[in-house]
């Protein structure tokens, strides 16, 4: 829920509350039945239950903490007025013109009437108390709905639930849920009408994510069979106080005898969720109110204040003195002018006593009066103004159909609307990868199990002409062909027996009325809610060579095969086996995705026996113990009971397994014959085994399931498993159902489930085998943490230990392969315990959950208790899609001068290939990567490469440039990236950059470097990157990202983007733009961006222009009006100039205006470094607006001045003539400022001119003595008249404007800046257009080229470097010369040729060792940099002939400063 906690009355009553527990802390709380006991409430929260023997308790302790109620408005019906007038007057200028105000009050400093004074200052205030008030009532109506929400409660007086409202719920109230339920508040589920214990919660309202969550009875209430009674429950709550971390919650439950229940955050409901797929549950609450995680987590939006916001209180500043200025020469000339006198004037009246004022006093009135008189030099219409812009600007922003993504129908959403400017400034980028470069729709592409490599080239070349349909009409995918079955039918592979799952519209949460309103997509049809279930995520075509494996394998559990085939085929069945159980899959059913199965479908039994499956599943056990060696026992001990398990048979027809003889299948010609192993096939005709594979499996086909995944890598890996028929049935808490491949349903009971956390890297699962009553333990994680948890081979034999060496370096060889090509890695492994070792670990991690003290400590060690010494299996390499259009991006960011930054929790070369491929890399770049946790070799590699990198960089001078004549000094240096050198660091390097106080050195290096890419990073430190060089720098940053690990980098980031996408939706409530691709940034900042920013720095500098030109005409007056702080403009007249007049035209074009089209933007990038250097507002620009200021001021008054001289027409008439030509210069400044005219321009601009004179009409024909004691009557009416006013309004806009329209037209003639040249571009016939756009891309590409030798350059000096360094090491040098490379390389492409038999495998082999056969030429060095480096050696990468690497067509990386 986004609400923000903010409300004062749950302030004042959070301070009450924390002083009364503080009296309550020394009361004694328990009856007299039980041990008296004190409870410290400044660390705990004690709750008792609302029932009849804890009542006296729950109603002495509930009082004080929160109630249900939520208020988030700021203000009530009688705090309303003076509450937002005390929050307006924190802006300055509001403070300002109110201090004015007071002033004019005074009689002596009186130049206006008081009334008309007051009336900008009220209109301003009026404005934004309207809108401030509209806003909170919003507020109110949504408090309203929410806190007269209905649930039920218990009510101990009737003892039975009754419906009540939300806001009268209280801590410590049972309350009653039904499903499809909002949840009122946090609540600890005591009872669920699962036989399981398990509700599932939908926490889209909280994160966005549609996919569900268990949520677990806490222990000892789980196995209740009857109706849950709330007068029976006995126990005392004692857990943590409120806070806002969602992802933690402990506490225990004291029962009578003082034993205690710990629980955590997997019984917590929280506040907002919606109960799915669970007909009711009971639960008590813990945190009401403005107490709840989700109150606690949505403080409302934080403030951003934008670049151009900051520049302009500047010049605010400024103008503050420049009216001090005048001012002060106001009072001098006052106190001169009166001196020349030896009497006083007959102006200058005395006071009732005939006395005069001092001349001090005097001066120090006219002071003050002269402040008065020209306060409009401060614009306090800017902000209104301001603030109007921005909402028309955002509109359109919101409204551009190039930003919404119909898949999803989804728009971008604007959440800030005080920084759209700074869209236009941006210059460098932070990006996470996961999801934000790259789809997250995750692919199964290759595996690796034991050892032996399965590239899955079938799926590779699907995925390659693969287009996902977005018809509801496609019922079927069709992949290949298999074996045809005994009716010579042809088996196909039908993964879709329904409509294909389409994945949720948005996952935006809608408040109002606590419903999740379903939009419809394309084709008007609503898409499933399951998460991660598109197409391209379902459809997996097997692999020829696993597949026989896998299909060997279940043919041959009868036959006691030689070792290596027992083995091998243990190996596939387990590895699958660890796919479909290592996980938290929830499962469904097409026809009702939000219902779990719990109950296996109605099968046709098989013709064998459940005693003959055991059997063979034992002498199987036998042939493969040689290979799997025992674990080492825990030193714990414990208890722990399981169900008993069930087996059933399957009476599906299997696609990949058609019932046919052993032989049959292997001897099948559509399979390559390189793919089939002799010696799997050996054996393949026994009898018994025939016998099973000709079992009728004739039956109906069962309901296409659907899998809930908590994150896209498990589905994916589900959906792998599904493809080789080892198939996810069903999931409970207790017991989990697989069917295998020759259709036999295997039940197995799931003892404990380690999550996935960030920390261990890995989750695990134990289970007890159904047939061998084996307790073994799957685990799945990230390959640096699983191979370090890997048995020590040498405990094995002799001949197990070389095999499971040779493993374990196939499978890491796979890795490195995999990381190559992009692809996401894990490793799959298992360990069999013993009953006694696993009642050790079981009773160990019990205490672990009840305790109360260092409990998450504890979960941590008995988890790394059970996950070691593993058995490995095998690996996965998922493919994470690269989204469309994110290479154009980047490579038009590049060429706006934007640096990218990508920070991301992958492993390195996965992330390095992905840089390649979407072009944050190029091949021809120089990288450098630095991987140390050393500081003194840190700093010693940063030092070297940065000299290195500097030798060949250009400095960029800014030169002056006057009418095309280049002076011969520069103001400023600029630093340019190099355009061949990237940098890549890796998340212990920044560690050690961060404690090692390096920033420094590093932000040196990478301004330098055109890409920088941070791998292993942690959020913290993607936060601390941003702020580094946001502050060091001094440059704009924008953040982009689609996950929670990236909320901290977008609020750290000047501008943050959330990205709508699969890891819900954290990063777009905290982000300040939300959009649902990664492409539409491009837009977004080049063409929106820099529209915002021009507009509305155009518009500032206008109004500033605006008030100067027009006080200064009130300043020039005073020098003939002996400095008295007369006015020879009605004052009605002077507010309605700037408050209608003359600001609607520039409103509109701060809207509407485009200097350039969005076509020429997004073809021309290098446009947008105008909004990086802030060349339309900055000080000079500044200064320019107000010397043209002053000019025009002067022309206006001294032309009509001159005219008039000597001449006896009325005050009021000269002022009246000066007013109007002023306005016509403004408004036709204005005018020259417009580049794109439309309709709406020449209206208002037309219009203000009309209004001006019908208002100036009006009033003087109506007002005769409405201004005492001037008379301003009849004077635009004779003024009609006289036809030197006619003369004058011609003459006098022409001189004033004359000098801008000259500068204007010269600019195109000495140095035509990019940004006119694109102003010229667009006026160009289409054709003509383009081929001016190609002309200007080739001479910008032939300049990039003439600079390239300098950066190929960079090669040869750090090898000189490099060498120099390593000249004086004796022992530490290491030199593999080309013959040892080479060697070395023809090693490894026998290793490949032997693992890739197939056509695509030898193409990927001759190209990896091409790349490998290039890097193998580098000289490679390693050495001890003196004592400090001799613990840390590194070894630098470089080549040993220049001039080949530069001739390699792919030549990644020429340089590398590795550790």
């Amino acid at each position: 829920m986004a609400l923000s906690v903010d409300s004062a009355l749950y302030r004042w009553q959070h301070l009450w509350r924390v002083k009364g527990s503080s009296q309550l802390e020394s009361a004694p709380l328990l009856s007299s039945d039980h041990e008296r006991k004190k409870y410290d409430f400044n660390r705990w929260r004690v709750i008792f239950p609302s029932n009849e023997r804890f009542q006296k308790e729950s109603s002495k302790v509930s009082r004080f903490y929160s109630g249900n109620g939520i208020q988030t408005t700021k203000y009530t019906l009688l705090t309303f007025l003076p509450q937002n007038i005390f929050h307006q007057f924190h802006r300055l200028a509001n403070l300002y013109f109110l201090i004015l105000v007071i002033i004019n009050w005074f009689p002596q400093l009186e130049v206006f009437h008081r009334e008309l004074t007051m009336l900008p200052l009220a209109a301003v205030l009026l404005i934004i108390a309207i809108k401030d008030g509209v806003e909170d009532w919003k507020r109110h109506r949504f408090d309203q709905q929410i806190n007269f929400s209905k649930t039920k409660v218990y009510i101990k007086s009737q003892k039975t639930y009754i419906e009540k409202c939300w806001k009268d719920v209280c801590v410590g109230d049972f309350v009653q849920l039904q499903c499809n339920e909002i949840i009122p508040a946090d609540i600890l589920l005591l009872y669920s009408s699962d036989q399981n214990g398990i509700c599932h919660l939908e926490t889209a309202s909280l994160d966005g994510e549609t996919n569900l969550k268990q949520r677990q009875v806490v222990k000892g209430f789980s196995n209740q069979n009857a109706e849950f009674d709330p007068e029976l429950f006995q126990n005392i709550i004692v857990c943590e106080n409120p806070n806002n971390d969602l992802n933690r919650f402990k506490g225990y439950m004291e029962q009578p005898d003082l034993t205690r229940i710990g629980f955590n955050r997997e019984s917590l409901l929280l506040r907002g969720c919606t109960m799915r797929n669970t007909e009711a549950a009971v639960g008590i609450v813990i945190y009401a109110g403005h107490e709840t995680k989700a109150m606690l987590n949505n403080s409302g939006p934080r403030y951003k204040r934008s670049k151009i916001e900051k520049r302009m209180n500047v010049d605010i500043f400024f103008c503050v003195g420049l009216l001090i200025v005048m001012c002060l020469v106001g009072a001098v000339g006052h106190g001169i002018w009166n001196g020349l006198f030896f009497d006083p004037p007959l102006y200058i009246l005395p006071d009732r006593n005939g006395n005069y004022l001092a001349p001090a006093l005097a001066g120090f009135y006219m002071f003050l009066t002269m402040i008065i008189l020209l306060q409009i030099l401060i614009p306090i219409s800017l902000y209104v103004s301001i603030e109007l812009v921005k909402l028309g600007q955002v509109f359109f922003i919101h409204n551009d159909i190039d930003l919404y993504y119909e898949e999803q129908d989804l728009s971008i959403q604007c959440r800030a609307l005080n920084i759209t400017e700074d869209l236009g400034q941006i210059q460098y980028i932070f990006s996470d990868k996961t999801g934000t470069l790259t789809e997250n729709k995750m692919v199964f592409r290759r595996c690796t199990i034991n050892g032996k490599e399965f590239s899955h080239q079938e799926n590779a070349k699907r995925l390659e002409t693969y287009k996902e349909q977005d018809s509801d009409s496609e019922d079927w995918m069709k992949h290949f062909t298999l074996p045809s079955n005994k009716g010579g039918e042809t088996a196909t592979s039908t993964r879709m027996a329904t409509k294909p799952l389409r994945r949720s519209q948005s996952a935006r949460a809608h408040f109002q009325g606590h419903v999740r309103h379903r939009s419809l997509g394309r084709c008007g049809s609503s898409r499933s809610q399951v998460a991660f279930s598109s197409t391209i995520e379902k459809n997996v075509t097997p692999d020829n060579r696993l597949l026989m494996k896998v299909r060997n394998a279940s043919c041959q559990l009868e036959s006691f095969t030689p070792f290596m085939s027992a083995k091998t085929t243990s190996s596939v069945t387990d590895f699958f086996l660890a796919l479909t159980l290592c996980n938290t899959v929830v499962v469904s059913t097409a026809t009702d995705p939000r219902q779990r199965v719990t109950t296996l479908p109605l099968m046709k039994p098989a013709g064998i026996s459940l005693e003959r499956i055991h059997q063979l599943f034992q002498r199987l056990k036998l042939s493969s113990l040689n290979y799997s060696f025992k674990s080492a026992q825990s030193n714990t001990g414990g208890s722990f009971s399981t169900e008993s398990t069930r087996v059933c048979a399957d009476s599906e027809k299997r696609n990949y397994f058609p019932s046919q003889s052993c032989s049959t299948l292997t001897d099948y010609d559509s399979f390559q014959e390189d793919s089939i192993i002799p010696e799997e096939a050996s054996g393949a005709s026994d009898g018994c085994l025939r016998e099973i594979c000709e079992t009728d499996t004739g039956g109906p086909l069962q309901p296409e399931f659907c899998y809930e995944a908590e994150s896209p890598d498990e589905a994916a890996l589900v959906h792998a498993a599904r493809a080789y028929q080892f198939t996810l049935v069903s999931r409970t808490a207790e017991q989990v159902t697989v069917r295998l491949p020759e259709g036999t349903l295997l039940t197995f009971d799931l003892l404990y489930t380690l999550g996935f956390d960030s920390n261990r890297k890995r989750m695990s699962v134990v289970v007890r085998h159904p047939l061998t009553k084996e307790i073994i333990v799957y685990t799945k994680g990230a390959d640096s943490v699983i191979m370090d948890l890997l048995e020590d081979p040498a405990r094995a034999t002799m001949t197990m230990e070389k095999r499971i060496r040779k493993v374990i370096v196939q499978t890491q060889k796979h890795l490195d392969w995999y990381a190559q090509d992009g692809l996401r890695t894990l490793c799959i492994a298992k360990k069999v315990l013993s009953e006694d070792d696993f009642r050790k670990w079981a009773n160990f991690r019990h205490e672990a959950e009840t305790a109360i003290d260092n409990r998450e400590e504890l979960l941590m060690e008995t988890a790394h208790h059970l996950e070691t010494k593993l058995t490995l299996l095998g690996a996965t390499g998922i493919e994470d899609r690269l989204q469309d259009g994110v290479p154009d991006t980047i490579a038009a960011f590049r060429e706006a001068g934007v640096q990218i930054w990508v920070l991301t929790g992958d492993k390195q070369e996965t992330a390095v290939n992905i840089a390649y491929s979407c072009k944050l890399l190029g091949q021809r770049d120089t990288v450098f990567t630095i991987n140390t946790e050393s500081k003194e070799t840190c700093e010693s590699l940063l030092d070297i490469t940065l000299e290195e990198v500097k030798k060949a960089q250009v400095i960029a001078r800014t030169m002056w440039n006057v009418f095309g004549i280049k002076l011969p000094f520069s103001w400023s240096s600029t630093v340019t990236p190099n355009p061949a050198v990237g940098l890549v660091v890796d998340g212990s390097t920044l560690n050690t950059i961060f404690q090692g106080q390096l920033e420094h050195k590093f932000l040196e290096l990478a301004k330098y470097s055109r890409s920088v890419l941070c791998c292993r990073c942690t959020p913290l430190q993607k936060s601390m990157v941003v702020k580094l060089v946001r502050s060091h720098l001094k440059v704009m940053t924008l953040a982009i990202g689609d996950g929670a690990n990236d909320v901290s980098m977008i609020q750290a980031a000047d501008v943050g983007i959330g990205i709508s996408g699969q890891e819900g939706m954290q990063a777009v409530m905290a982000s300040d733009f939300a959009i649902s691709r990664f492409k539409h940034l491009k837009k977004l900042v080049l063409v929106h961006g820099h529209w915002c920013y021009s507009r509305l720095a155009k518009m500032v500098i206008y109004f500033f222009y605006k008030n100067v030109a027009y006080v200064n005409l009130l300043f020039w007056y005073q020098f003939f009006c002996a400095f008295s702080g007369a006015s020879m403009i009605d004052y009605w007249q002077m507010i309605f100039f700037n408050m209608f007049f003359t600001s609607v035209p520039p409103i509109l074009s701060g809207v509407l205006d485009k200097d350039i089209s969005a076509e020429i933007l997004l073809s021309l990038p290098e446009l947008y470094k105008s909004g990086q250097n802030s060349e339309i507002y900055k000080p000079l620009t500044f200064c320019v607006a107000i010397l043209e200021a002053f000019y025009q001021s002067l022309i206006c008054f001294f032309v009509p001045y001159l005219v008039y001289f000597d001449s006896d027409i009325g005050v009021f008439t000269f002022g009246t003539t000066v007013n109007t030509v002023s306005l016509f210069t403004i408004l036709f400044h204005q005018a020259l400022e417009v580049k794109t005219w439309t309709l709406f321009h020449g209206i208002t601009i037309i219009g203000s001119i009309l209004l001006y004179f019908i208002f100036s009409i009006i009033y003087n024909a109506a007002c005769i003595i409405c201004n005492h004691p001037t008379n301003p009557y009849w004077i635009m009416e004779m003024q009609f008249s006289n036809p030197i006013f006619y003369l004058i309004c011609l003459i006098t806009p022409t001189v004033a404007l004359l000098p801008r329209y000259l500068i204007m037209t010269v600019q195109g003639s000495f140095q035509v800046s990019p940004i006119l040249k694109a102003q010229y571009l667009d006026k160009l016939p289409k054709e003509q257009q383009d081929q001016e756009i190609q002309k200007w891309k080739s001479r910008k590409q032939a300049t990039s080229t003439a600079s390239t030798p300098a950066s190929n350059e960079l090669t040869q000096p750090i090898a000189n470097v490099g060498m120099s360094i390593f000249d004086h090491a004796e022992a530490g040098i290491a030199r593999y010369e080309n013959g040892g490379c080479q060697n070395l390389y023809s090693s490894e492409q026998d290793i490949l040729g032997e693992w890739m038999p197939n056509t695509e495998s030898s193409d990927h082999t001759r190209s990896w060792a091409e790349e490998e056969a290039g890097a193998a030429s580098f000289l490679s060095t390693e050495a001890s940099l003196g004592q400090r480096l001799t613990a840390k050696p590194f070894s630098g990468c470089l080549p040993s002939d220049t001039g080949s690497s530069v001739r390699r067509s792919h030549r990644r990386s020429v340089s590398a400063v590795t550790l």
